[in-house]
């Protein structure tokens, strides 16, 4: 697939570059991006400008699934990433749910823009999936960072969300402040050593920004898209300086749970169910800051240890069967 063409000082965009990958099957093939990444190839659909790699499991009522990982939200992450493997959420939820996964923009093989991004910027990655796929109406679930663009997608578009499934939501003090540390050592890596700096980085392993801050949160795009790198590393510092610190300001601004605003959580009559983390992303401050703004809201007081396979999708599928289509 081609990098997108219209590039300026303060966005550019790419799409995955098929000289970056073999491509086989569907889950359970394997294919290969340089240097020496092991993907799983999935159909890809272009929304908002940008190519955005999703699959779908399962049918049924639409469950539309924003990936965890933090800035490392892909596909797989569902399945191999900690209290998700545990679980095996996607063992369960495909047998009564039409589950729709993607690739967050910047993330996986997904495309990325150099922008300042704003949780709106992936609620319309959503929901443009959705009507890419025919989907008027779905249950919406996140989990860790994941639960943020729930929150906003939520907020935009009330009549289209069943209900919202928050997953170990971040937030908490501890989750704002790291946050904020892992974009300054990024930006302070740009103001030292500059852009094509971040590009040799990023090429010269696989680590993602929680990883190796200093990449910043573009290291993925960078990686599938010479055309990309290229672009990123010609931009005006200055001003990718003024936009990432605007950017991070926008998106970690709180002690509690990011994505949407008290007041406009409070004003939706949305069913919720709440699943509780609790280590410095995922306080259990922020599970219980959601839980007093979304009214109704169903709180799962489980400890994480006692999050299992046995009980955790059960109690999302009967959260969900209890909703009327």
């Amino acid at each position: 697939m081609a990098a997108i063409k219209s590039f300026n000082h303060k966005a550019i965009g790419c799409a995955v570059d098929s000289r970056y990958l073999r491509s086989e099957n569907l889950w359970g093939s394997v294919s290969s991006m340089a240097p020496g990444k092991e993907i799983f190839t999935m159909p890809f659909i272009a929304i908002d400008g940008l190519e955005t790699r999703y699959d779908v499991l399962g049918d049924g009522p639409a469950l539309l699934m924003y990936s965890p990982g933090g800035f490392d939200a892909r596909i797989e992450q569902w399945t191999d990433l900690g209290i998700y493997q545990r679980i095996k959420l996607l063992d369960h939820l495909p047998k009564k749910y039409k589950c729709i996964l993607f690739d967050r923009r910047e993330n996986g093989q997904s495309g990325g823009r150099v922008e300042q991004i704003t949780w709106n910027h992936f609620v319309r990655q959503g929901a443009g999936l959705l009507d890419s796929l025919g989907v008027d109406k779905a249950h919406v679930m996140g989990g860790c960072m994941g639960c943020c663009p729930v929150a906003a997608f939520g907020v935009a578009h009330p009549e289209r969300t069943l209900s919202m499934v928050h997953y170990w939501p971040v937030g908490g003090a501890k989750y704002r402040i790291s946050g904020h540390q892992r974009f300054t050592r990024h930006l302070a890596f740009v103001e030292e050593n500059g852009l094509q700096a971040v590009v040799d980085l990023v090429r010269s392993h696989d680590k993602n920004f929680s990883a190796d801050p200093r990449g910043g949160p573009w290291g993925q795009p960078i990686r599938n898209s010479e055309e990309f790198a290229k672009a990123y590393a010609d931009l005006d510092k200055a001003q990718y300086l003024l936009t990432v610190t605007a950017m991070y300001r926008g998106l970690i601004d709180r002690d509690t749970a990011p994505g949407a605003e008290p007041e406009d959580l409070m004003a939706l009559a949305i069913p919720s169910l709440i699943v509780p983390g609790n280590d410095d992303f995922h306080a259990t401050s922020a599970a219980r800051y959601l839980h007093e703004c979304l009214t109704g809201s169903e709180y799962w007081d489980v400890p994480v240890d006692e999050q299992t396979e046995e009980n955790a999708p059960k109690r999302v599928l009967d959260f969900l069967d209890s909703i009327p289509a």
